[in-house]
């Protein structure tokens, strides 16, 4: 195998992996991807979900403005 063929192979890998999967179609579908993805950002650099109350109450009003809540049949504690 050369070094472009196998330089392709590895592309087509990538391109492939960008392709939503079943969970980013369902995160898409909420109208909420944006805060969904700046609420776990926020998790995966700060270790503590303490530290990001303003994205988790971001994410919340959003999906409770595209009343998700009913889709999903999710209620407040």
């Amino acid at each position: 195998m050369s070094k472009s063929e196998s330089n392709s192979q590895k592309a087509a890998a990538v391109e492939e992996d960008d392709e939503p999967d079943d969970w980013d179609k369902r995160i898409f579908s909420t109208g909420c991807s944006v805060e969904n993805m700046k609420m776990t950002d926020c998790y995966f650099e700060k270790k503590d979900w303490r530290l990001c109350k303003d994205e988790m109450d971001n994410f919340r009003k959003c999906w409770k403005e595209h009343q998700n809540d009913k889709r999903t049949e999710t209620r407040d504690a």
